[in-house]
């Protein structure tokens, strides 16, 4: 279950303390992605973020894979649920910056501003989810949390507007999103018509076994 908080405040760290915690943190890693702290007290690491699209995304691409449509140059396509990646960053990148980059590396060509960074970790059974603002930095949050990601995980998801803000897209996006309903809505009618269609001959069949002369 997904329940919002508050907030947590952000806690600075001197330089001994960060140290001390990329120390702690390198010790408890398991898959090798450890951080490194530089002389001017800049540190690096890497980051894992969920892709949670309930909408497709539009990318610059002549090839993609999953249901699509085809306009121009651009591609319409659904994310795979679950599909995770990870990213190379610093303390310095703000959530917009991530936002940016994930987008980026995707050749996703929607406006970052569509998109929202969340935090969730687990406490007392449950499930809490924060959407983070712009400014804060994922790093630090990973640094203070530990590597395991059940203290911890990111995922990317469309604003929570209630109602989707189609002004918000272009005209080749809309048209995209069209072609994929029309393709969808094809597709749930043939199934339809398949599943009638034998009906009908088990009908039928029906109906002439017991009208057969005899």
């Amino acid at each position: 279950q997904d329940v919002e908080k508050e907030r947590e405040p952000h806690v600075y760290l001197s330089k001994e303390e960060v140290k001390e915690k990329i120390q702690s943190y390198n010790s408890s890693v398991t898959d090798k992605l450890k951080m490194t702290l530089n002389a001017n007290g800049i540190y690096t690491g890497f980051i894992k973020v969920q892709m949670e699209l309930c909408r497709p995304i539009t990318v610059q691409s002549s090839q993609s894979q999953g249901r699509c449509a085809h306009s121009n140059n651009e591609t319409a396509f659904y994310l795979p649920d679950g599909c995770v990646n990870t990213l190379h960053i610093s303390s310095t990148n703000t959530v917009r910056e991530v936002i940016e980059a994930l987008l980026k590396k995707f050749f996703v060509a929607d406006n970052p501003a569509k998109f929202a960074l969340y935090k969730r970790c687990h406490k007392e059974d449950q499930v809490y989810t924060c959407k983070l603002s712009d400014r804060e930095h994922p790093l630090y949050l990973r640094l203070v949390a530990g590597p395991k990601p059940e203290m911890l995980s990111f995922v990317l998801r469309e604003h929570e507007t209630g109602e989707v803000m189609w002004e918000a897209f272009s005209i080749p996006e809309l048209q995209n999103f069209l072609r994929i309903l029309d393709k969808e809505e094809n597709e749930q009618l043939q199934i339809l018509k398949k599943r009638y269609a034998a009906y009908r001959d088990k009908l039928e069949e029906a109906l002439g076994g017991v009208w057969k002369p005899g």
